[in-house]
């Protein structure tokens, strides 16, 4: 059995895309969390409603839209954290970053709190104008927790299967395997095969068959085919093939990647010429590496001309908030991306430090300026170095990107994000927009774009495309150095909206209501969660709050664990425990409620029958008992973190490491009059040291001398402002756009021909597509009718395809189409069983005569039950006798057994049984096998093996084997000869197959 149910990205113009799939035995499997730019929560309630019953979760790329929701899922959904994730390392390591860097530039990401919410768990909502959205923010994670929370995610290799753990809520696996593959649109980028009983399922999003520049090409085809027309074993005739649709209805450009970047190239040229900046769009984590290596590269070449370049004249940037980090990480993953950029990258920093030590220039204030421009960042010629480039300069706070803008000098800046929603590339583009000289160029095209949303509540990147495909304005058409025709489309004048979202803190009801809604929330987190503390008490949230934890009896209850409660009757649950109900609470009214010292334990069962004890767990790992570090301080350490001397108190009662306290508490020390918190002081105190800050990523305090110490305290502000309770506000602004538009697709997406090619390479039983419009999935669900030939099949609702289209919470079942049944085997007849092995794999064949299972266990069971009712000792209590039959558990119905054929049936049944082959032997494998052996072996024709000039080997298209022999009139010796390599061959290839006899 198997069901699969798209969350997100099924038929939608979203990118993001969520996709949950079950198999049999209630085994739930999560793959991906994507999230779009509005950061809307109401996107992720169905996945809400499915996390105390998922198994496993799976990570496929460090995209938005594949991972944007994790830190969300990680900080405020109960449960989430116990169960068990996985994905590569530069999946892990990439996401990390982005995630930091989406939390750091935006306060959308926080999420609003939905009003139905806040209505629900906070009393004075209706004291409020129901007609005002208030925009109350949740708490974001820092980056030390989503630091935390990747930490917990298993990293995995490719082609490695691997047996993961359920969750503790979860139903046993039961050999579930899952393997990773290379998909080729990222830096680790998993296509996952998926195996579980008799389902082999194939979950391929967003792949990229074409070799790029950094990344090789998806593993369909293996890392060396030969032939290059077919698809590797464990890819091919899945049960059920899970594609994406993006780019179907857009044909591969002509002249491939090299073309590609030329033209990318050449735009650039000609904004350059005319003294303009070049402004590219792009993620932070995963696409950026193929830019920059392109830009950087060509920044190399150019430079070591001869004739003067006029990309030489311009300076290249790098702007995004963890491009350090990003930069490093990707330099510590040499192995995951294709060995000719490793080769190249070696080769080229083992020539430039060759040409360093022969080519010293003189010590004078221009020649040192050259050489600082243009020497690599690494010098070294080990791997590692190899993405610190040479000539693209690294801008991670804002005020050296403005800086870098209030320069008149032609440059060209890769900037994050893609969508321009958030990030540089937001603020980049507001500056540059006004200038008719400058050039923004579109990685990739809008997923969003689609006419029926109104442009009010587009994004810029929607924006921009629409004004791109419209060419309204006109188009200015050049001609490159290389003959090709660059396209660029005029904005002339047209308003540019921008809409920027800022925090604000809370104040007044609006903060008692969030404390309402907090408090509700934690209330209800700690019913769910089993054991531990609330994930939402941290120290940015810790407001006045004197509700208790709940009892450890009740958190630990096994069956409340993997239940899936409604929303409003948890709350409910939740406001009566706060408020005291002694029927709703039960026997632990008395640990809750103050005051209270009896209650009633007559006709109650279970826990109530009992006083509560509240045993008080203790953290373990794997080295035993968890302790605090801050525990175990000296005074002296204890000032130096706390920032003011403890001993010196005089009675006053001074905030220390690990105390709750309130956001007006005058103790708190403040910096320029702001309040400051242990994290903020712990931020300044590293950007102080100019090491490494808090998220992993090195300050560059000399780059282009760009953002010094005074100039980045509005960087601290920012950060400090971000901390407590707020809410979101707009500032509405408008410019007049007279830039100019341009497209180059770096989106390293599959596109019509290597879908329409690979997919009937598959040969999948049960293809659905997701991922796409729905005018994508449409023409590739037709498409895809016509080569694979799908029949359909008729049923009672109807005509049912082999190939499915769902939309978003709709669920098909995509299981194959078999029957399977449960028998048990005698151990007569296990005795019998003789195991061949056929590539690793053990196969039998066995035949037997069906029968009923014996009632030896009805037989116990029965006994059992009359002992029971013997124990009753007073037989007018019928009552007692009522409740014992109805606690008595009914006997399973037990699977029929197979046992051994009868001696009197074994001949009729042994004229029935046929011989069965088991297994593929492939022609070229016979070939090498006998050669090695001293036989001759050579390729006559298509399909036929020549072997000693005297036996043919044949290989049909169905697969079957021939062996046939030639020659009827020769000598005895080459007779005896024949027959010798005969029977070789014979038992070569009964060697490959396995041989199963019936009966």
């Amino acid at each position: 059995m198997f069901n699969f149910t798209p969350l997100l990205g099924a038929q939608s113009t979203s990118p993001a895309s969520q996709s949950l799939l079950e198999f049999e035995g209630g085994v739930k499997v999560l793959i991906d969390l994507g999230w779009d730019t509005t950061f809307d929560v109401a996107q992720l309630e169905s996945l809400e409603k499915h996390v105390p019953t998922l198994s496993v979760v799976l990570l496929t790329h460090a995209t938005s839209a594949h991972i944007a929701a994790f830190a969300h899922c990680c900080k405020h959904i109960p449960l989430f954290t116990q169960i068990p994730i996985y994905a590569t390392t530069p999946v892990i390591s990439l996401g990390r970053t982005l995630l930091q860097e989406i939390y750091s530039s935006t306060p959308l990401a926080a999420s609003i709190i939905p009003a139905a919410s806040l209505s629900e768990a906070s009393y004075s909502y209706a004291t409020l104008n129901s007609h005002e959205n208030l925009n109350i923010l949740l708490q974001p994670p820092t980056s030390e927790e989503i630091s935390q929370y990747f930490a917990l995610i298993n990293p995995l290799k490719y082609s490695q299967p691997h047996q993961p753990l359920p969750s503790p809520f979860s139903p046993p696996l039961n050999g579930l395997t899952i393997t990773a593959y290379n998909a080729g649109h990222t830096l680790g980028g998993t296509i996952w095969h998926i195996q579980h009983g008799m389902e082999s399922v194939v979950y391929a999003v967003d792949w990229n068959q074409v070799r790029e520049n950094v990344l090789t090409g998806a593993a369909w085809l293996g890392a060396s085919s030969s032939s290059g027309a077919e698809v590797i074993e464990q890819l091919r005739k899945p049960t059920a093939l899970i594609c994406s649709t993006k780019g179907v209805e857009q044909s591969a450009s002509a002249g491939g990647r090299v073309k590609r970047d030329e033209l990318l190239l050449d735009m650039i040229r000609t904004t350059i010429s005319r003294g303009g900046t070049v402004l590219i769009p792009t993620d932070s984590s995963a696409r950026v590496l193929e830019l920059a290596y392109v830009l950087d590269h060509a920044w190399r070449r150019e430079a070591r001309s001869p004739d003067q370049s006029i990309l030489t004249t311009a300076r290249l940037y790098l702007a995004s908030m963890n491009a350090g980090a990003t930069m490093r990480y990707a330099s510590s993953m040499i192995e995951w991306m294709d060995e000719n950029v490793v080769r190249e990258f070696e080769a080229e920093a083992a020539k430039s430090g060759n040409n360093n030590k022969q080519h010293r220039p003189r010590d004078s204030k221009q020649t040192r300026r050259d050489q600082d421009n243009s020497r690599p960042t690494g010098r070294d010629s080990t791997p590692e170095d190899m993405f610190e480039f040479r000539y693209m300069k690294l801008l991670e706070r804002k005020s050296q990107v403005e800086k870098i803008l209030s320069r008149k000098t032609p440059k060209v800046i890769l900037a994050s994000d893609t969508s321009l929603t958030w990030g540089f590339s937001r603020d980049a583009l507001q500056r540059l927009a006004a200038d008719p000289a400058n050039l923004v160029i579109l990685t990739e095209r809008s997923s969003f774009a689609d006419d029926s949303t109104p442009e009010d509540a587009e994004g810029l990147s929607r924006i921009l495309w629409k004004w791109y495909a419209e060419r309204k304005d006109g188009v200015a058409i050049e001609t490159s150095s290389g003959g090709q025709t660059v396209e660029q489309a005029y904005t002339d004048g047209r308003p540019l909206r921008f809409v920027d979202p800022y925090r604000q803190a809370l104040e007044g009801k609006e903060l008692a209501m969030y404390q309402q809604y907090l408090a509700t929330k934690r209330q209800l987190q700690t019913t769910l969660q089993s054991g531990g503390e609330s994930m939402l008490e941290s120290a940015a949230d810790a407001i006045d709050e004197t509700s208790s934890t709940s009892s450890s009896s009740d958190e630990s209850d096994p069956e409340h664990q993997g239940k899936a409660l409604n929303m409003s009757a948890a709350l409910a649950q939740a406001r009566n425990k706060l408020s005291g109900n002694k029927e709703v609470t039960g026997v632990n009214v008395l640990l809750r409620q103050p005051g209270v010292y009896d209650y009633d334990v007559r006709g109650k069962k279970g826990r109530d029958a009992m006083f509560p004890y509240v045993t008080k767990r203790r953290r373990l790992d794997d080295f035993g008992e968890l302790i605090r570090p801050e525990d175990y301080l000296r005074a002296e350490e204890r000032d130096d973190i706390d920032g003011q001397d403890m001993r010196d108190t005089d009675g006053e009662k001074q905030s220390g490491l690990g105390q709750k306290r309130k956001w007006e508490d005058p103790s708190l020390p403040t910096l320029n009059g702001r309040r400051q918190s242990i994290g903020s002081k712990k931020r300044r105190k590293v950007g102080e040291s100019g090491t490494r800050l808090a998220n992993g990523t090195r300050e560059q305090n000399s780059v282009d001398n760009v953002g010094s110490e005074s100039s980045d305290e509005s960087d601290l502000d920012i950060e400090e402002s971000s901390i407590g309770p707020a809410k979101i506000i707009y500032k509405d602004s408008s410019i007049q756009a007279n830039l100019r538009i341009a497209f180059v697709d770096f989106a390293g997406l599959h596109d019509q021909r290597s879908l329409s090619m690979l997919i009937p390479l598959i040969q999948p039983r049960k293809l659905v597509l997701v991922g796409g419009s729905k005018s994508e999935t449409s023409w590739l669900a037709e498409e895809c009718r016509q080569k694979l030939r799908a029949r359909p099949v008729s049923s009672d609702e109807g005509i049912i395809n082999d190939i499915f289209t769902p939309v978003n919470n709709e669920t098909v079942s995509a299981s194959m189409d078999t029957n399977a049944w449960t028998v048990k085997l005698s151990d007569a007849l296990v005795r019998r069983l003789r195991w061949q092995d056929v590539k690793g794999l053990g196969v039998v064949t066995l035949m037997g005569r069906l029968g009923v299972s014996k009632p030896t266990e009805q037989l116990e069971a029965d006994t059992l039950r009359r002992k029971r009712q013997r124990m009753v000792k007073d037989e007018e209590d019928t009552s007692k006798l009522e409740d014992l039959q109805a606690t008595t558990k009914p006997v399973p119905e037990l699977p029929p057994i197979l046992d051994v054929i009868p001696a009197s049936m074994q001949a009729a049944t042994r004229s029935v049984a046929q011989p069965l082959h088991v297994g593929d032997l492939r022609l070229a494998d016979l070939r090498r096998i006998l050669q090695s052996t001293g036989h001759s072996a050579e390729f006559r024709g298509e399909g036929t093996l020549l072997i000693d000039d005297l036996i043919a080997v044949r290989k049909s298209t169905t697969g079957q084997i021939e062996v046939e022999s030639g020659g009827s009139r020769i000598p005895d010796l080459m007779a005896r000869d024949k027959e010798e390599s005969f029977l070789a061959v014979r038992r070569r290839i009964y060697e490959g197959l396995a041989i199963i006899v019936g009966g």
